[in-house]
């Protein structure tokens, strides 16, 4: 497995040139957060990334997590790492200074735990889970329960989790078994919750579990779920009725413990009510949605790496000779047209994802911190928007991508040995946990696109169109047909939008058998749009001479790529998600 190199050039030039860090820099709250703190903050976040996590990765592929009496015991090194981020106040970054964090904008956590992702996926999910956890609580917890938790957990000496799924409840979560029985002014927890990624481990001194219950007179369904807290070390230092009584085998991220909890085997768990009764699941959204971008962000960075390795081997491997080869004897597959092609759909596609990414944190920022309403609510529906394309899209293509990373190595990628393997074994859960991709699919359809009959859909568009004009004017034939590719694209995504308008609210089915071609389809469209800001910002670098070693160069011509390969795409895909959708519900089960 080759070393991961943190891609701080393209994250600066992502986060400073494509989304804007002055704006976000200039928001109410960030005035600390300066262009000189932001690249402290990434050199020191890629050291960390390159020199402690990546190291583990596969460490912790081999030995994996194992269940030890009543503790999980985690990979050599794991214990040391977390310290590393403890003592260095990371997992509080995003956090206001009032509970021990850094205050510091989204956008800045999100290049970080990029870089985290990438070095070692099954470890960030800890520091991803607890940020999560960190965020419900400080919503809709009380004072006082904020004052006992929040401290710790921001700092990370404790971390936290997500208890929702059950053995009956996948993601219908509306068949929630697990019992609270009010005692005192606290709760007695009793039942059995799967699949919680890092339920149990010895990284910290406490683990907070937020647990999905039921009340004794909870209405039935989803209107009847509360939220709780519930510790594995309760606060006279005794253990709490909660165990991890079993570890999932898994395909990947296999350091990374995945637990099933039991919670009450001995008289019942004590918890505590976070906010309101029955509106849990509300508030278990906040860590859902946070999730939901973080796994999405996953599919970014494990399709970074396999492509840095993909990319590492098709230069040092040497075998055959290329087609239209002038130099002397074989050459490196790396100048092979089809190895070049396949790298050049890794690269490109990544460099949409960091722009979804980026974009959508920045207007997490925007959202919570701009001074006018407006602009807030703008933001927020801009954000809303990007979550199920991020999550969706995103963990979709970082799977493909980590597959073409063992493509590009041939049979050496079937081996384990090489490293190219655990790419593709990690990147498999990413499209399944937090939300498959149908559940992001439909949630693009039904809460982003029915909900307001297409509205903000046909802005975004109108956008995408727009810059699309722009390329197109500017006398260029590279931005042009970078232009032209998108216009087309987008025209396509909005006669899609235009047909589920018309059709879904009266054919829910259709809707649905529509809903998975339509987010790859915006998907691909919005990449489109990221990389070709990229392409406008790079052509009047170029103009201007500062494009001394071929950076923005290289954003030319990768965006010219994506624009010919990946944004042709968008017809077949208007086809599947419209015409394409009748053949789905027509088709009898019986010939299935």
């Amino acid at each position: 497995m080759t070393a991961y190199i943190p891609p701080l050039r393209d994250i600066r030039f992502t986060m400073e040139e494509v989304v804007g860090l002055d704006a976000v820099t200039a928001l109410p709250g960030f005035e600390e957060a300066t262009a000189e703190m932001a690249d402290s903050i990434l050199t020191e976040a890629g050291h960390i990334a390159e020199g402690v996590l990546a190291p583990l990765n596969r460490v912790g592929d081999e030995q994996g997590a194992r269940l030890d009496g009543m503790t999980v015991r985690t990979a050599e090194g794991w214990t040391d790492a977390w310290k590393t981020l403890v003592e260095g106040g990371w997992n509080g970054l995003p956090f206001p200074a009032e509970h021990g964090g850094m205050g510091l904008p989204n956008l800045f956590n999100t290049a970080v735990h990029e870089m985290w992702q990438s070095a070692n996926m099954a470890f960030t999910l800890c520091p991803m889970l607890t940020q999560g956890a960190v965020n419900a609580v400080s919503l809709y917890g009380s004072d006082d329960l904020k004052a006992r938790y929040l401290p710790r957990m921001v700092t990370g000496e404790w971390t936290g989790t997500m208890n929702l799924t059950e053995p009956q409840a996948g993601s219908d979560l509306s068949a929630v078994r697990t019992k609270a029985v009010p005692e005192g002014g606290m709760f007695r927890i009793f039942g059995q919750k799967i699949f919680i990624t890092y339920g149990d481990h010895d990284m910290a001194d406490n683990i907070v579990h937020l647990v999905l219950g039921r009340l004794p007179d909870a209405p039935p369904g989803v209107k009847g779920i509360s939220l709780f807290v519930v510790p594995k070390v309760l606060p006279d230092g005794s253990l709490n009725d909660v165990r991890c009584v079993s570890l999932e085998h898994k395909l990947g991220i296999h350091a990374s413990p995945t637990a099933v909890m039991s919670f009450g085997d001995h008289g019942g768990a004590l918890g505590e009510l976070v906010g309101e009764p029955n509106r849990g699941l509300e508030y278990m959204f906040v860590m859902m949605n946070h999730a939901r971008l973080s796994v999405g962000l996953q599919g970014l960075a494990i399709a970074e790496r396999a492509y840095q390795q993909a990319l590492a081997y098709a230069r040092d491997r040497v075998q055959g000779k290329p087609a239209g080869w002038t130099g002397a004897g074989p050459a490196g597959i790396v100048h092979h047209p089809d190895v070049r092609r396949l790298l050049m759909t890794m690269k490109s596609q990544i460099e949409a994802m960091r722009g979804i990414h980026y974009t959508a944190a920045a207007a997490a920022d925007i959202a919570h911190h701009h001074p006018d309403a407006e602009q807030r609510r703008q933001a927020n529906l801009r954000l809303e928007f990007l979550t199920p394309i991020a999550k969706g899209w995103c963990t979709e293509v970082g799977q493909t991508i980590a597959s073409l990373g063992v493509q590009v190595h041939g049979g050496m990628g079937y081996i384990e040995e090489t490293g190219a393997a655990q790419h593709l074994r990690d990147a498999r859960i990413t499209t399944i946990y937090e939300g498959t991709t149908a559940i992001q699919a439909n949630d693009l359809v039904n809460r982003k696109i029915l909900r307001d009959q297409g509205a903000f859909a046909r802005t975004l568009l109108g956008e995408f169109d727009a810059l699309a004009g722009e390329l197109a004017g500017q006398g260029d034939a590279s931005l042009a047909e970078v232009g032209h590719r998108l216009r087309q694209a987008a025209a396509a995504a909005g006669r899609a939008v235009e047909w589920l308008v018309a059709n879904g609210p009266a054919s829910p089915g259709l809707a649905a058998a529509a809903a998975g071609p339509l987010l790859e389809l915006m998907g691909v469209v919005t990449g489109g749009q990221q990389v070709a800001l990229a392409a406008r910002i790079a052509k009047a670098a170029i103009g201007a001479g500062r494009d001394h070693d071929g950076f923005y160069a290289a954003k030319l011509s990768t965006a010219r790529f994506y624009a010919e390969h990946i944004l042709p795409h968008a017809a077949a895909l208007e086809n599947a998600a419209t015409v394409g959708a009748a053949a789905v519900v027509g088709i009898e089960e019986a010939l299935l």
